[in-house]
């Protein structure tokens, strides 16, 4: 079997520094920090009190009365951001087979604001269970892939990936597959997450998992410093067209970039905590550029998971070090993380945005907040530190991992015909 090739052709996005492609781009590479004070709910007796959250975004904007009570943020934002996606492939149902369009949605958590709504209204009643009918249609995390398969009538394959952090990175990857295997023409792909609430923000706490630098919110995600001190939890949505390569040249398609590889790996290590030598991080890599028929020197840039967490900067720099060896110093890695916080289940599709804009555009957007090296970090490495850089961007990966070992590289290329 011949296997097809795979292009980006719309992209979406919802971020704690825009709500459209282009604002978030432009945050990116201007060096803008997303982190500011809660405000989704009261956070002054929790242990931290800061979040990358979505700004200015009024449902009502986007939907009736009657729908914003049947979505849950994160299906919202996750519509929204693929309402843009798919305009900006200009496509025209009319003049695609819709049988042959997929949608693979992605959510670590799902409704985790409906299900506290539901359960607090039931555990502080009298007993009576008076749950609301779209509780469970509302809180499921496969549902956005339904609403949005509905809205535009995308009959192709239809799920949800979940993977922790990793989820949308799986959903990009499963898209890639699908669509190179022939399965189907074109997905919409990504991922949305809405977790910036009490049991979002209480259960990380509860884990020392998020920074609590609440004196300096703007600076608390500080991936690969020495003094970092947790991720910074985020929300939003990234949305993502591929599609198959002839199908997009024969509507006449504008092409960002290639989908050229991907790798799926376990750590089988340990629950919440990554390999220490990155082992699990640089098999992905590995295979990504494996199934892409590259080698490590053809790498010029890598958008890192880059959690701003003690352990995991460490593997993952550990890991690019193995595999890549003497070309390592020669990359420009980033953590985009650093300006929008951790959007979790949404981490992989909007990290795999910016990377395609750094192809398209050939500047990589920076690591901000570095203050004070790490000893235990590859002095030799270039994270980018506080600038973006102009440079030819021809190959690119983006790296995303979660909760459990999952392990999701997306190795993107400048498209040539």
């Amino acid at each position: 079997m011949k296997l097809r090739r795979v292009v980006v052709t719309g992209l979406g996005a919802l971020t704690p520094l825009g709500n459209t492609v282009p604002a978030y781009w432009d945050g990116l590479v201007n060096g803008v920090s997303g982190a500011d004070r809660i405000t989704r709910f009261d956070a002054g007796r929790f242990k931290t009190q800061f979040a990358c959250e979505v700004k200015n975004f009024d449902p009502l904007n986007y939907f009736d009365r009657k729908e914003v009570r049947k979505y849950d943020p994160y299906a919202q934002y996750g519509m929204v951001s693929s309402d843009e996606a798919v305009a900006d492939a200009g496509l025209i149902p009319e003049k695609l087979d819709l049988n042959r369009i997929g949608v693979i949605w992605a959510s670590g958590i799902g409704g985790l604001v409906t299900f506290l709504e539901e359960v607090s209204a039931y555990a502080t009643g009298d007993g009576t269970p008076r749950f609301n009918p779209f509780f469970i249609p509302k809180m499921i995390a496969d549902i956005t892939a339904g609403h949005i398969s509905i809205k535009h009538g995308f009959k192709g394959p239809n799920f949800a990936t979940v993977s922790a952090c990793a989820s949308s990175a799986n959903a990009i990857v499963d898209a890639f597959s699908y669509i190179k295997w022939g399965k189907a023409d074109m997905f919409v792909c990504g991922g949305s997450e809405a977790a910036v609430n009490a049991p979002g923000v209480g259960g990380f706490n509860a884990m020392h998992a998020i920074s609590t630098r609440n004196d300096d919110p703007k600076t608390g995600s500080r991936p690969f410093d020495k003094d970092r001190d947790g991720f910074v939890i985020g929300e939003g949505a990234g949305a993502l067209i591929l599609e198959e390569l002839d199908h997009a040249l024969a509507r006449g398609a504008k092409i960002y970039a290639e989908v050229a590889g991907s790798g799926l790996t376990a750590d089988a290590y340990h629950m919440t905590g990554p390999h220490p030598e990155g082992d699990g991080a640089m098999r992905a890599m590995k295979a990504a550029l494996e199934e892409a028929g590259l080698s490590p020197a053809d790498v010029d840039h890598i958008n890192t998971h880059g959690t701003s967490t003690p352990l995991g900067d460490i593997a993952e720099a550990k890991a690019i070090v193995t595999l890549f060896g003497e070309h390592a110093p020669k990359i420009n890695i980033n953590s985009t993380k650093s300006m929008t916080g951790h959007l979790l289940g949404a981490a992989g599709a909007i990290e795999a945005i910016a990377t395609i804009l750094a192809v398209q555009n050939n500047i990589i957007p920076p690591t901000i907040n570095h203050f004070t090296d790490d000893p235990e970090i590859d002095p030799t490495l270039n994270f980018t530190f506080g600038k973006a850089v102009n440079r030819t961007v021809n190959v690119a990966i983006s790296n995303t991992f979660g909760f459990g070992g999952h392990n999701a590289s997306i190795l993107i290329k400048k498209f040539v015909k």
